[in-house]
């Protein structure tokens, strides 16, 4: 099938034959010509399968005929990051540049000034992140009562990064009557749900298994130790024929830490995740795409929508919490038909979640030995994931005699009633009643040892 068999007009066609697209993908092939009919879209794929021309070439197509007007969209794509913002933008760039739509990315990390002017002159398409959407709404730079179509993209994305109260009111604010199109990699129970409240009457494409592995991409694990994570991670990128990598790490503390370490060893890496300066996001990802960067640290802002297919190797450095989350991460490698390879760095603490991951993917993962580095053994790792819950015992202290022979304060045993002896509150032992004896030693002047050495004084006890 070719995409003049969809439906598309020419200068779309001509777009995409300059963009060296022959052939649609399974969900182009799927979604385009039920999105230029004008029904509602409920699409499943992962991430990489084409997702993004199949909602942006039939809204072009459908947006061709008509005018914005100031501060009024004609159009709504949401996305959950900058990344995916900013990719779908391009798309709308490469594909759209014979038509004479206008568009605005309303991003975070970046000017409000822009982005109003922007809005204030009229936008066929407005492709926004929901919190910067919702800011620039509470001060009235836009107005969302003219939106003909709506995107919702990597809604379950969304739904774990807690923005789906974002949607849900930005939803509220939208017309009844429009096109809606609802993508997401899987299909949870609250997914579902939130489709079937936005949804009319949905066609449902589905092309994959939700959250399956890409057949392109062989994976690895390697079960290290915490403390030799870093030098098992340089001795697998030494130990493979890496083009350009992208290590995903769990928390953004560990991303410096960990490029720091890459560098001082002659490895060229280079950060990525949420809390950098948006332009310095995007020169990063430029940098990446240009090849001017050989090890992308990032977290999971890059496991999605980043496409670069120089990407021969993807390091788990950290397990992915989120089973389906391993799925968008190794699928950044193994790209337009090429072959990838994907390793993690398994500690004996990671095993419920590796648990998870073999679940999902329905099979086990191949464990490799790293050169160099001393691998833990299964026992070991039984033992270290699973700690005797019985208390260390403490060391006894022998007992040290004191000038006049007899034991000091410290080795005399606790005050108090003996718990091993069964007797009435208040009723004193047999022992307790029994005289004192007094040392058969003599002390120095041959008096008996001074009661202030048997017992401390008031407000002069031991430190414990």
């Amino acid at each position: 099938m070719s995409f003049s068999e969809l439906g598309l007009g020419p200068d779309i066609l001509l777009a995409i034959e300059e963009a060296g697209y022959n052939e649609p993908t399974p969900i182009q092939a799927k979604a385009i010509p039920v999105a230029l009919k004008g029904r509602d879209i409920l699409g499943c794929a992962q991430t990489g399968t084409g997702k993004t021309a199949g909602f942006t070439l039939p809204m072009i197509e459908i947006l061709a005929a008509g005018r914005a007007r100031a501060r009024m969209p004609r159009s709504l794509i949401l996305e959950p990051t900058r990344e995916l913002a900013a990719q779908v933008s391009e798309s709308f760039e490469t594909y759209g540049k014979n038509h004479n739509l206008t568009k605005a990315l309303l991003i975070g990390g970046t000017s409000f000034t822009n982005q109003q002017r922007a809005l204030a002159r009229g936008v066929d398409v407005l492709i926004a992140t929901p919190g910067r959407l919702i800011d620039l709404f509470e001060r009235g730079d836009i107005l969302l009562s003219d939106v003909k179509v709506l995107v919702i993209d990597e809604a379950d994305r969304m739904l774990d990064m807690g923005f789906i109260p974002d949607v849900e009111r930005i939803v509220s604010l939208l017309p009844k009557i429009r096109q809606t199109m609802f993508f997401a990699a899987t299909m949870p129970p609250e997914i579902r749900r939130l489709a079937d409240m936005f949804l009319t009457n949905p066609e449902e494409i589905s092309v994959d298994p939700p959250a399956t592995a890409a057949v392109t991409v062989s994976h690895f694990v390697s079960t290290v130790s915490s403390r030799s994570k870093r030098a098992s991670l340089r001795a697998l990128i030494s130990n493979e024929e890496v083009l350009q990598a992208i290590i995903f790490c769990n928390r953004k503390r560990d991303i410096s830490a960990l490029v720091k370490d890459l560098n001082d060893h002659g490895m060229h890496a280079s950060p990525l995740h949420g809390d950098m300066d948006q332009h310095l996001r995007t020169q990063t990802l430029e940098d990446f795409r240009n090849n001017n960067i050989t090890l992308l640290v990032a977290s999971d802002v890059a496991s999605r929508g980043l496409d670069v297919t120089n990407v021969s190797h993807v390091f788990n450095y950290d397990v992915p919490t989120n089973a389906e989350e391993y799925v968008h991460r190794i699928g950044r490698t193994g790209r337009a038909g090429r072959k990838g390879r994907a390793f993690t760095l398994v500690t004996p603490e990671d095993g419920e979640y590796m648990d998870a991951i073999v679940r999902l993917l329905g099979k086990e993962i191949a464990s490799i030995a790293i050169t160099g580095v001393k691998s833990i053994s299964p026992e070991r790792k039984v033992a270290a994931a699973e700690p005797s819950r019985q208390k260390p015992r403490r060391r006894s202290r022998s007992r040290k005699p004191n000038k006049g022979g007899g034991t000091s304060h410290k080795d005399k045993p606790a005050r108090g009633r003996d718990k091993s002896t069964s007797h009435t509150p208040g009723q004193a032992t047999s022992e307790a009643k029994r005289p004192r004896k007094k040392s058969a030693e003599p002390i120095g002047m041959g008096e008996d040892l001074p009661a202030f050495l048997l017992h401390p004084l008031p407000g002069n006890k031991p430190k414990k």
